[in-house]
């Protein structure tokens, strides 16, 4: 009888212990399914509510524009910014242009506080799709809502949108009636926070299935729209396509407005309150590195340097070196880090050790290097995230194959053995890391 007792009388507590566990599963949110969404133009969603506000109340309105070279290209940027200071001239409209050729979420979740965040902005569109492309929905998820949700930790009434660009072979999808891989995985996000989605890919296909758009091609044809020559970056009359859906939107959500408000920042609040995926990089940040972690030689990139302009992005501290042997050691509490760097032609190779198991050598360079441009390095990835992990990462002695960016050169032979593709530099910004850098 006394054990019968003793076992009724621990029930409550088995039953709170329960509801906890089955609580701390409903805010980390169950593992979701990815699934594909069917293409739509405008999905208004909450719409941008404190956006239109300032338009409607006449106050100066700062816009983000947040992607890859599609977004950092004299276009759609440069137009939609022209058409809004022209649409709603009774506001003064001006741009954080946080837009970084060649980057994806991947690079964006770690550089949003330094590129978007430190700028106030009001609006932030969010444009990854095409650079995310090769990217498992897994860790689209885990970058976009880390974005998502740096954006309303910092200020929740900063508005987002997603916006999704074209490239050729997306247009295969669309025909058969679904969203490339990418974009569905960005629209699981965008719903789950109420986010809206503008799709610039839509008129793009349907244009081309009537005739009146050549998706790539060197020169226009009669009567067609010449989109691009490579199937990705749009021509001026590409981009105009995007605009006019950017316009034809946000004119659309205004007139909304004048009927019926959208959510507030009470709902954007609640939603944060949950996530879409427990392991998402919310807490993605960049470590500046420091001199006690370089050994051998190594300097401060110096602001008459041709690459003086990487320090807007990455900060003052940018350490450089040209040296084998070279090594910066740090180390980190969390589970991925990575270091913001920069790919050029004369670029080295490094080898990295992380608790010890070592790879490489890793190319500083790749085919698209004629010329120097942001990059990220992978270091590590899904480790424990309460475990402190060494690295090492070291210039080796022998330089990358240049071979790959050959088809670029008008003659190959004779270029890559000029001084521009010699060298085994390196040009490391911060540490991007989930987690913490320890001293």
């Amino acid at each position: 009888m006394n054990r019968r007792r003793n076992a009724l009388s621990s029930l409550p507590a088995l039953v709170a212990i329960l509801v906890f566990w089955g609580l701390q599963g409903t805010l980390r949110g169950a593992e979701p399914e990815f699934k594909e969404s069917t293409p739509e133009l405008v999905r208004v969603r909450d719409g941008i509510p404190h956006f239109l506000s300032k338009i409607k109340n006449k106050e100066d309105v700062k816009v983000a524009y947040f992607g890859g070279s599609i977004t950092a290209a004299d276009g759609w940027r440069v137009q939609t910014l022209a058409a809004f200071n022209e649409k709603w001239s009774d506001s003064k409209f001006s741009e954080i242009n946080a837009a970084i050729g060649g980057t994806g979420s991947d690079l964006g979740v770690y550089r949003l506080d330094h590129d978007v965040l430190q700028g106030k902005p009001d609006l932030v569109f969010v444009e990854f799709c095409v650079n995310d492309g090769g990217t498992p929905p897994e860790l689209i998820w885990r970058q976009m809502e880390g974005i998502v949700r740096q954006i309303w930790r910092r200020n929740l009434e900063t508005d987002i949108a997603f916006v999704y660009t074209f490239r050729v072979g997306h247009e295969k999808d669309y025909l058969a009636g679904k969203t490339p891989r990418s974009v569905s995985a960005m629209e699981q996000i965008a719903e789950f926070y109420g986010i809206p989605t503008l799709d610039f890919n839509i008129p793009v296909v349907e244009q081309a299935e009537n005739g009146k758009l050549t998706y790539q091609s060197d020169a226009p044809e009669e009567g067609k729209l010449h989109f691009s020559t490579d199937g990705v970056h749009p021509l001026k009359e590409g981009h105009q396509i995007y605009t006019k859906v950017v316009m034809d939107a946000l004119v659309s959500m205004l007139e909304q407005n004048e009927n019926a408000a959208f959510p507030g920042v009470e709902t954007r609040s609640e939603k944060l309150e949950k996530v879409f995926v427990a392991d998402n990089y919310e807490n993605a940040k960049f470590v500046p590195i420091k001199e006690s972690q370089l050994s051998g030689d190594w300097s401060r990139l110096p602001d008459d340097s041709p690459l003086a302009w990487i320090k807007g992005r990455m900060g003052k501290d940018v350490f450089t070196s040209n040296a084998p042997g070279s090594k910066l050691s740090f180390t980190f509490r969390g589970s991925r880090a990575m270091i913001y760097n920069v790919l050029g032609p004369n670029g080295g190779q490094v080898r990295i050790a992380v608790d010890g198991t070592e790879r490489g050598p890793v190319p500083q360079f790749d085919s698209y290097c004629t010329y120097h441009r942001l990059a990220s390095l992978f270091i590590a990835g899904d480790l424990d995230p309460n475990a402190a992990h060494e690295v090492v990462v070291e210039i080796d002695a022998e330089q990358p194959d240049r071979t790959p960016v050959a088809f670029r050169l008008q003659d190959p032979e004779k270029e890559l053995a000029e001084p521009k593709y010699q060298g085994h530099n390196v040009w490391f910004g911060p540490i991007m890391v989930l987690g913490d850098v320890v001293d």
